[in-house]
C-alpha cells in the first residue's frame, strides 16, 4: 500500500479531526510544478535548475506556505494533548480528581497508556508525511531544497520529532510499564521503546513504524553527565537545569524566564530558547530510579549549589534595598 493512502486511513480512523499533512493535495501541487517545468524544457527555454524554488510561483505561493501551516497545526495539537495528559498523570491529590472528572476519563493506567501511544503513533506518522513530501519536492525540482526547508522549520521548533512533549511521552510510558502490574499492561504497545545506556550514557529510543526510529541522548553536553533535573530548551537540546542556567547566565534562583533574549543555546547556537524551556519530569522520574546512586549523589552536590546560590542572591537583593 503506498503511503498517502495508508496515512489517510490512519488519520481517518482516529476518534477526533486532528490537524494533518494534507499529502494529497501538495503532491497534484508538485504534479503541476513538473508539468509545468517539463513543458518549459519541451519549449527549448533556457533553464536553470538551481532557480526553482526561488523563482517558481507554484512553490513560493503554495507548496511551502502550506506545508509550512500543517506542521504548525499539527506541532501545536500535540503538545497540548501531550501537556494535558502529562499533567493528569503528575498531578496530585484533590487536584487529580478534578482533571478527571473533567475529562471523562477513567482512572486507570491502561487509558492513560493508550493515549499516551496515539499520540506517539500520530507524530511519528506525520513525521513520515513530511519527510516523504519533501523528498518529492527534491526529486521533482533536482534540489536540497526540501531538506533545508525542514532545517527551516527546526529553527522555527515546528518540527515534531524535535518536541520536548515527545521525549516526554516516551519516558511516562516507560515509567508506568515498570511500576505497574503486568495485568495493567496494554499489551504490543511501545514495544521498542526503552531506556538504554552505551558506556554508561544513556539514551531513549523508539520506533514505531519501519521507517522511523527516535534516539533521544540524555547526556548533557555542558558536565557530559547525565542529564540531572533534565530542562528542554525550544531547540529541542537537553541539559542539566543547573547547566543551562549556567549557559544563560543566571541564577537557579531567578530561573530561566530571566535569560537574555539574545542567550544562545550551547550546541546550536540558537538564540531566545531559554524563555519557554520545558521541565522534562516524567524523565527526571525514569532517571532517577534507574541511575539511583548517581541521582542521590548530584542531589547532595546540588543542593549545596542552590543553597549557595539563594544565599549569595538575598545578600544582594538585602544590599541593594538598604543602599550598602
Amino acid at each position: 500500500m503506498k503511503f498517502c493512502k495508508k496515512y489517510q486511513e490512519y488519520m481517518r480512523a482516529q476518534d477526533e479531526k486532528l490537524p494533518v499533512v494534507e499529502f494529497k493535495k501538495l503532491k497534484k501541487i508538485l504534479k503541476k510544478c513538473r508539468k509545468d517545468f517539463q513543458l518549459r524544457q519541451s519549449s527549448d527555454e533556457v533553464l536553470d535548475v538551481s532557480s526553482c524554488p526561488q523563482k517558481c510561483p507554484v512553490c513560493d505561493g503554495t507548496f511551502f506556505p502550506s506545508l509550512l501551516e500543517e506542521m504548525s497545526e499539527i506541532m501545536g495539537c500535540f503538545n497540548k494533548r501531550a501537556q494535558k495528559l502529562l499533567d493528569l498523570h503528575l498531578v496530585s491529590g484533590f487536584r487529580k480528581y478534578i482533571m478527571w472528572f473533567k475529562g471523562k476519563r477513567q482512572g486507570n493506567h491502561v487509558a492513560l497508556i493508550q493515549e499516551g501511544k496515539d499520540l506517539v503513533a500520530y507524530a511519528m506518522i506525520n513525521a513520515i508525511a513530511i519527510r516523504k513530501i519533501l523528498k518529492k519536492y527534491d526529486k521533482i525540482h533536482y534540489s536540497k531544497q526540501g531538506q533545508t526547508f525542514k532545517s527551516q522549520a527546526q529553527s522555527m521548533h515546528i518540527e515534531i520529532l524535535q518536541s520536548p512533549w515527545l521525549c516526554e511521552l516516551m519516558a511516562f510510558h516507560i515509567n508506568l510499564r515498570e511500576t505497574k502490574p503486568k495485568s495493567q499492561a496494554v499489551v504490543g504497545l511501545f514495544e521498542d521503546c526503552s531506556l538504554t545506556f552505551d558506556d554508561g550514557k544513556p539514551s531513549l529510543s523508539c520506533a514505531l513504524f519501519d521507517s522511523v526510529k527516535l534516539d533521544i541522548d540524555l547526556s548533557c553536553s555542558i558536565c557530559l553527565e547525565t542529564a540531572f533535573d533534565p530542562v528542554s530548551l525550544t531547540c529541542g537540546h537537553i541539559f542539566c537545569y543547573m547547566c543551562a542556567c549556567s549557559a544563560a547566565s543566571v541564577t537557579t534562583v531567578e530561573g530561566l524566564k530571566e535569560a537574555d533574549v539574545k542567550a544562545k543555546c550551547p550546541l546550536c547556537r540558537q538564540a531566545g530558547v531559554y524563555e519557554d524551556a520545558i521541565h522534562l519530569e516524567e524523565l527526571s522520574i525514569l532517571l532517577s530510579r534507574s541511575c539511583h546512586d548517581y541521582w542521590e549523589q548530584r542531589l547532595k552536590t546540588e543542593r549545596k549549589e542552590r543553597i549557595r546560590q539563594a544565599k549569595e542572591h538575598w545578600e544582594s537583593q538585602y544590599r541593594a534595598f538598604m543602599g550598602v
